[in-house]
C-alpha cells in the first residue's frame, strides 16, 4: 500500500479515518472506470487493432494508465481493509466501560464499517490459459523463478476470464503497461503445486522482449 495513516492514540479515532480512506479509494477506482467507460473499454479489451497497430478510436494512453492506476488501487483497497479489521479489533479490545463511563459515552455514535462483497470479477477461477514455452537464463523471467511448461492462472488481475479468443493480447498490453513494475504471477507446475511469482518486466536484461519468455495460450 502506497500510504498508511500512522497509529494514533485513539483506537476509534484511527479506525474512522482508515474508514475515510477506503471510502477516498472507492471513489477513486470508479473515476478510474469511467475513464475506461469513455473509451469503450474495460480491463480485458484488446488495445490493438486486426493489424497489431495500437487502435485509433480510442485513447490507447488513457486506457492503460486507468487499468494500472485500478490495479493499483484494488491492491491499496485490500491492505486498508485489512488493517480496519486490525483497528477495529483495538477498537473492542479494550475493557468495557464502567457504570461511569456508560452515561457519558450513551451519546457517542458507533464505529461501524461496510465492506462489500467479493464481485464475480474478484474470484480468480484456478484454470490455466497459458503455458511457458520456454524462459532465456538470465532473463526477468528466469529471475522471478518461472520455468518452462509452466501454467499460467493468473497474470496480474488477468485470469482465464481476460482471453475470450485464444489471443495472448492482453498479457502483452499488461506487460508493456507495467515495465519497471511488480506482476504478480500464479502458476501451477506438474506436481500441481501452485506458486506465486514476483515478476518485474523491464529492458537491457541482454536478451529480447521485457520477460525474456515465451507462452503460448493453453486450453485446460
Amino acid at each position: 500500500m502506497g500510504y498508511m495513516l500512522p497509529r494514533r492514540e485513539n483506537p476509534a479515532d484511527y479506525a474512522r479515518n482508515l474508514i475515510k480512506r477506503k471510502e477516498n479509494i472507492e471513489a477513486d477506482i470508479e473515476a478510474q472506470h469511467q475513464i475506461l467507460s469513455a473509451n469503450a473499454s474495460t480491463l480485458t479489451t484488446p488495445l490493438v487493432d486486426h493489424d497489431g497497430f495500437p487502435r485509433d478510436d480510442i485513447d490507447v494512453w488513457a486506457v492503460r494508465t486507468a487499468r494500472v492506476r485500478i490495479i493499483e488501487l484494488r491492491n491499496d483497497y485490500t491492505a486498508v481493509v485489512d488493517e480496519i479489521g486490525t483497528a477495529l479489533q483495538d477498537v473492542y479490545s479494550h475493557n468495557a466501560p464502567s457504570a461511569e463511563d456508560s452515561e457519558t459515552d450513551s451519546n457517542v455514535p458507533p464505529l461501524s464499517v461496510s465492506i462489500p462483497p467479493i464481485s464475480h470479477e474478484d474470484v480468480e477461477p484456478q484454470l490455466p490459459f497459458a503455458r511457458v514455452d520456454g524462459v532465456a537464463p538470465g532473463s526477468p523471467a528466469d529471475v522471478a523463478g518461472l520455468k518452462r511448461e509452466d501454467l499460467v492462472l493468473s497474470f496480474g488481475h488477468l485470469t482465464i476470464d481476460s482471453f475470450p479468443t485464444s489471443s495472448l493480447q492482453p498479457l502483452a498490453d499488461l506487460v508493456g503497461s507495467r515495465e519497471n513494475l511488480e506482476i504478480e504471477v500464479k502458476v501451477v507446475r506438474g506436481d500441481e503445486e501452485q506458486r506465486i511469482l514476483k515478476l518485474v518486466p523491464r529492458r537491457g536484461w541482454g536478451g529480447r522482449g521485457l520477460l525474456g519468455c515465451h507462452m503460448v495460450p493453453y486450453s485446460p
